[in-house]
């Protein structure tokens, strides 16, 4: 079966993106199946799945009540369900994703001291999730990006540990404030300083070659070798690529290296694997079981490629 024909076998959430980005179907017929994810799939699961206060789970980063001694992290609250509805494509001009925003703005409020959900927290990694999320959503959080901006250490990316005396930035950190500050800029609100802390995010990771340490050359972290999804708040060489596709950067030969790890994934038949699944509670399975053929992966793997080596459509 051709790749592309297996993708668009799958969720809503999957088709609109293969048509938009590998297929270059006519935006009307783009929108169309985009429309399907709050009424279909995974997206119209999740919307389901919301509380009537519009949160999820009863927590802003965590569940209500959540006092660890869980394998890996919960995902289940509305940070973590909202990035997957952005990155699943729910149209923020739907009627569930206003409904759903303004009760988040109103009773959402963060664990570490009871700030507003849209007001951000302390840690630039959810705050830089939280600048994506709202601008995606259409919530004005540039008072966050302020602080972010304001935030960036001397080697030009962030770290969620500068609090605790850390000077030497984090990929993982880094990665989190760039999406949202990407964000930002897409909408046409990005001032000089949002695209210099930008451009100074990226020669972080760039200087690494995406994954390995600048002092020494290994390898930073094997699991940012891994492609999994949902990524949530964690790093890996694909989720990087894709997000320098989408800011649309130049191919720089410093990501060369993380490309040919992409390449070297795919599998005979045309198809890339999920490679690991984020440990914590779920509301439900997005993909199937670590080691099966996985639709999102090869989705970004595709598109990824395609724009690293300029061929036009698959």
């Amino acid at each position: 079966m051709d790749v592309t024909d297996w993708l668009m076998q799958g969720d809503p959430a999957i088709r609109w993106q293969v048509l938009r980005d590998l297929v270059g179907a006519p935006p009307e017929q783009v929108a169309a199946e985009r429309a399907r994810v709050e009424q279909e799939g995974w997206g119209a699961r999740l919307l389901a799945l919301a509380d009537a206060d519009g949160l999820w789970a009863g927590g802003a980063c965590f569940p209500a009540g959540y006092r660890g001694g869980e394998p890996g992290q919960p995902w289940t609250a509305t940070m973590h369900t909202l990035q997957t509805l952005q990155i699943i494509g729910l149209d923020p001009a739907s009627a569930s994703a206003r409904r759903t925003i303004a009760l988040v703005a109103e009773n959402g409020r963060w664990e570490h001291d009871g700030q507003p959900f849209f007001e951000g927290e302390v840690e630039p990694c959810i705050n830089g999730r939280t600048v994506e999320t709202g601008t995606y959503f259409g919530v004005d959080v540039l008072a966050i990006v302020d602080r972010l901006v304001g935030e960036r250490l001397g080697d030009g990316g962030w770290n969620c540990e500068a609090e605790n005396g850390s000077v030497v930035s984090s990929i993982d950190t880094t990665i989190n404030v760039l999406d949202g500050l990407l964000a930002v800029e897409r909408t046409g609100s990005g001032t000089a300083g949002v695209r210099d802390a930008r451009r100074t995010g990226e020669e972080f990771l760039l200087e690494r070659s995406l994954f390995r340490r600048k002092s020494t050359g290994e390898v930073v972290d094997q699991q940012y070798l891994d492609f999994a999804f949902p990524y949530y708040w964690r790093y890996d060489v694909l989720r990087a690529l894709d997000y320098f596709r989408l800011a649309g950067a130049d191919p720089d030969p410093r990501m060369g290296e993380a490309v040919e790890v992409v390449r070297s994934k795919q599998q005979p038949d045309g198809r890339w694997l999920l490679d690991r699944i984020h440990p914590g509670r779920v509301h439900f399975d997005i993909e199937g079981p670590v080691g099966t053929p996985s639709r999102w992966n090869t989705l970004r793997a595709l598109r990824v490629l395609d724009w690293w080596d300029g061929a036009g459509r698959i």
